[in-house]
This record gives structure tokens, sequence and C-alpha cells, in this order.
């Protein structure tokens, strides 16, 4: 390992080690370890979804709201598998290891993702001290929406991968059809209640913590939608507090900050085994 990652590894375990507060905020690349894809890019889309490239569309023409209205079972084809896709997923043993820290150290903790798949509250993180800043695609809201109403997603889908459209389809009690409480690109009718809740939870959490050691924890959040690595800079500046960016690709940092050029899991593996030493 390179002398400089090291050196890395060893500043974020200590400024772990020595934390009260771990504000753990993530992106995309967190889930690459459990097997979800990467859409970093057309190609790497496509790598995950080749049918759409046969059809010529980005992920940014997948995730449009406007399908749900126009043609709702095309919709769906693209979020019925990845809802399928998300409960077969098991979360890797980073998120473990986030845990064991939280609960060995005594450490209040939150989570920030952009994260729709739910892999936190499925890897047993308290759903009380999770800010899914885009949605989550386990819960569910009219199209239109005739109300603010969300609720969970039960539904059972059935895809066509060659058209990717979806056989099945959920409802709200208006009679139109249901689409994911997830904001999309373009996004003019999305329901936000739930995120609201969850974003005036952090804001008392933070309230309730000021003057605490803080560490925020960035494991592969990207720059093409740079909501989290916006968020964690700002998290970070609160006094006491220290930003720790896992990237193998986007890692710059601010001046003082520690950077690791890592996937999520193996850059988590070599901190517990640094604070392991200490």
């Amino acid at each position: 390992m390179p002398e400089t990652v090291q050196r890395g590894i060893d500043e974020a375990a200590r400024a772990i080690a020595e934390a009260q507060t771990l504000i753990i905020t993530s992106g995309a690349g967190m889930g690459v370890d459990s097997g979800l894809p990467d859409f970093r890019g057309p190609q790497g889309f496509w790598k995950a979804y080749p049918m759409y490239e046969n059809l010529g569309l980005g992920f940014t023409d997948a995730a449009n709201p406007l399908h749900f209205r126009q043609d709702p079972p095309f919709g769906w084809g693209f979020y019925g598998h990845r809802t399928e896709l998300y409960r077969r997923t098991i979360p890797h043993q980073g998120f473990e290891l986030l845990r064991h820290w939280i609960s060995s150290r005594g450490l209040e903790a939150f989570v920030v993702t952009s994260n729709v798949d739910g892999q936190f509250q499925k890897a047993g993180f308290d759903e009380s001290r999770i800010l899914e800043v885009h949605g989550s695609i386990h819960h569910l809201q009219c199209t239109a929406p005739c109300e603010e109403r969300i609720w969970p997603n039960e539904e059972d889908f059935q895809i066509d991968l060659k058209s990717m459209r979806s056989r099945t389809l959920p409802h709200c009690r208006c009679g139109l059809v249901a689409r994911p409480n997830i904001l999309m690109f373009a996004d003019s009718s999305w329901v936000s209640g739930r995120t609201d809740t969850q974003q005036r939870r952090l804001e008392a959490f933070i309230e309730g913590q000021r003057g605490a050691r803080q560490v925020v924890l960035e494991m592969g959040a990207g720059t093409s939608v740079p909501t989290i690595r916006w968020m964690s800079e700002q998290l970070s500046k609160v006094s006491s507090s220290s930003l720790v960016r896992i990237n193998p690709r986007e890692n710059e940092v601010p001046p003082g900050q520690i950077r690791l050029p890592l996937r999520a899991l193996d850059a988590l593996d070599r901190i517990d085994r640094a604070m392991a030493r200490l």
C-alpha cells in the first residue's frame, strides 16, 4: 500500500477512535461492494442495463417521472427491476463494521445517503437516524400527486427484460398509477414529506451534538450528482469535525481533511484494522 494511503488510513482511524459523533454520508459507490451496479457515465449504466443501450436511453432518460404519466409500464420497468434487485441484495460487511464501531465505542451516529436502496435499514441501522435525501424506492406516492400520502412499496414486479416494461403496476387509492417516492430528474411532483421529516431529525441531531468531537465519514459519493459531497463538506465545517472522503476516483478534499482513494469496503476494513492497533 502506498505510504500516503496508509497515512490516510491511520489518520482516519485516530479520528474515529477519538470521536464522540459519527455522521456517515454515502453515495452510489457504497453499494458497489454489495454487487449493486455503478451508473457512472452512459457506459456504466448500459453495462448494468444493456437493454437500454438498445433503446438509446441513458440513466437520466430512464429515471424520468414523465414515464409514469405517459407510459407507466415502461416507467416501472426500470424502477420495478431495481426494487426487486434491492430486495435481493445483502449489505456488504462494511455496514456491519460501521455498526460495530457505533455500538462498541458508544458513538452517537446519523446516516445521510443519496441512495434509494434502503440498504442501511436492511443492515440494521436506526430508521430514525437516516436521511434519504433523494427518497426511497421502498415507498410509493401518487403520480399526480392527488395528496401528500406516502406508503410502503409492497408490489411484486414482473419485468419483461427485452422491452423493459412491467407486467404489474401499483396504484394510488385515487385510481391513478403510483410511482416511487424518489426525487427523479426534472421532477416537479415528488412528495418530499418523508425526507423533510428525516431532515428535521438530522438538524435536531446536529444541534444536540454541538461541541462534540465529530467525524463525517463519506463513502462513494461522486461529483456528477454532488449532493452528498456538498453536505459532507458543510457538515464537516461544524467545530471539531473531520471529513474522511472514501472514493477510488473523485477523492479531492478541502485542506486539512482526509482522502482515501479506495472502495468503501476496502477502506472500512483497513480503518478497522488500524483502530485495533491503537
